[in-house]
């Protein structure tokens, strides 16, 4: 997504924003964002859609303070009626007809009429006691019991609650209650300057700070009008495919680690320790941190590229011992099966989509930076375990192979990295009937992040500084799968179940 993307901005009313918004969806256009803003005078509501090959459209609604309510998109958009919920939690603002009225973000103990996005929220407000346990829908009938699992789990990982409703060993229903923790990282951005954002971009997910940073920076440089030259753009991009091999190399042994092939797993973590040893080399952080910077990208050595080809070499060679078991393959095979319906009605990303035949990917529908013209998403039919297991290993060759096309580029010396953002000049953008309230200066960024496209949008002060930062992790969006893939599956899969979609607490959790 690049500055000369910009969006279209259309301004709507209460009267017309359902039937706006449903063109655009029956057209293809997918709702990336439904953001909240508290304006000078009254709350404005940013719809951003999203379609391969055109600039992001969007639909902006105004919402008086006194009467605080937007017509609910639920019945047209799955995920649309949960960024409502989300925006009636931080804002107050209602969904009038929401099938689902109740809290999503804030749990029964938030203190009632408190929205923490609010200019004049508290930002140390008194919690209640517990008021109640969360209201799961229970399923009954003969032999159906109740296993509650976390939100407390062992080992290092956030919490997240997980209800399941069984049959003997057979899953019949699972709700997964989220938001658990409520960082206020959007809240966090406000006030900051553009540079000191990228050091809070970052670490919102800690396995996803390129994919993070880079949408935060492509945001911020579009809302400046800062362009940046081809070389930054392939660093970055190598960056991108680097956090993505780590990631997908530990998911493919931690997958079947989960079925008893722990030999498998074993050498997969090998290989990602070489991997990030690899990062450090190439950012001086095991994580990539400090990567990407507004106006390009920097590097402290060069991406070993024999390195790269050996991991994917190597990788490949552990997939197909791995499927060459017939417990592992058998284990996997037909194992939480999301088909190809469910996974467009969910609006899922990333390889969780791809594994159900949906070739959504960034780096081909939004492209920031020119692609070999070989590069195909890497897709499966079957939505299953083994489904999910094979686009990663697909990708992993695929991101050795781009990283090989982008390395020359990568390393040149000519370069505008770091460059400061106050020597930027700003570009004002026109927004029709927007108002002495509406922003002169906001961007967006979209990137093809490891677990799916991840969208950020930037909102500018003024006085240069940060007024609102949306953030959308594709784990906001393929949360709700979860559930859905696990009905019929046995209760000992969950695990190998939820491994195989791996999404993050703290993606979604902000």
């Amino acid at each position: 997504m690049t500055a000369d993307r910009e969006p279209t901005v259309r301004e709507v009313t209460r009267d017309d924003l359902v039937g706006r918004a449903d063109v655009l969806l029956e057209a293809r256009w997918r709702l990336a964002l439904v953001a909240a803003h508290e304006d000078r005078h009254d709350f404005r509501i940013v719809y951003t859609f999203l379609r391969p090959g055109h600039p992001p459209c969007e639909l902006w609604l105004r919402v008086p303070r006194d009467d605080a309510w937007v017509p609910t998109l639920a019945g047209i958009s799955y995920s649309g009626g949960r960024f409502e919920r989300e925006v009636r939690d931080l804002y107050g603002i209602r969904p009038e007809g929401h099938p689902l009225p109740r809290r999503m973000v804030r749990h029964g103990h938030w203190p009632t009429g408190y929205y923490p996005m609010l200019r004049d929220a508290d930002p140390e407000p008194h919690f209640d006691a517990d008021v109640g346990s969360y209201p799961f829908i229970q399923v009954g009938g003969d032999g159906v019991y109740e296993i509650p699992v976390g939100p407390v789990h062992a080992g290092l990982i956030e919490p997240g609650h997980f209800r399941f409703s069984v049959v003997g060993e057979t899953i019949v229903r699972m709700k997964a209650r989220l938001w658990f923790l409520h960082r206020g990282v959007e809240k966090l951005f406000e006030g900051k300057t553009p540079q000191d954002g990228i050091a809070l971009a970052e670490r919102i997910s800690g396995d996803t700070a390129v994919g993070h940073a880079l949408a935060y920076a492509m945001a911020v440089e579009q809302a400046l009008g800062m362009q940046v030259t081809h070389e930054e753009r392939a660093r970055r991009a190598v960056l991108l495919e680097l956090e993505r091999l780590h990631n997908h190399v530990s998911d493919i042994g931690a997958i079947v680690n989960d079925v008893g092939f722990g030999i498998i797993h074993a050498h997969t973590q090998g290989l990602r320790e070489q991997l990030l040893r690899h990062n450090q080399h190439v950012t001086g952080h095991r994580l990539l941190r400090g990567g990407i910077t507004i106006g390009g990208a920097h590097f402290v050595g060069d991406p070993d590229l024999d390195l790269i080809a050996e991991v994917s070499r190597s990788t490949a060679e552990l997939v197909d011992l791995a499927l060459s078991n017939h417990g592992v393959r058998d284990r996997l095979t037909g194992t939480a099966i999301l088909d190809a319906e469910q996974a467009y009605l969910l609006g899922t990303l990333g390889y969780v989509a791809r594994a159900s035949t949906l070739p959504i990917d960034a780096r081909l529908d939004h492209p920031f930076v020119d692609l070999p013209c070989a590069f195909v998403p890497a897709t499966q039919a079957n939505g299953d375990v083994l489904a999910r297991f094979l686009v990663r290993a697909e990708e992993v060759a695929t991101s050795a192979t781009l990283i090989a096309s982008w390395a020359d580029a990568a390393t040149r010396t000519s370069r505008l990295a770091d460059m400061p953002v106050d020597a930027a000049v700003p570009s004002a953008v026109a927004i029709s009937g927007g108002g002495d309230s509406a922003p002169d200066r906001f961007g967006l960024g979209v990137v093809e992040a490891w677990r799916g496209t991840l969208v950020h949008r930037v909102e500018l002060a003024p006085d240069g500084t940060l007024s609102r930062v949306k953030v959308v992790d594709p784990s906001y969006v393929n949360w709700p799968a979860v559930p859905v893939a696990l009905a019929d599956t046995i209760v000992p899969d969950f695990p190998l179940a939820n491994k195989s979609f791996n999404q993050s607490y703290a993606g979604n959790d902000l």
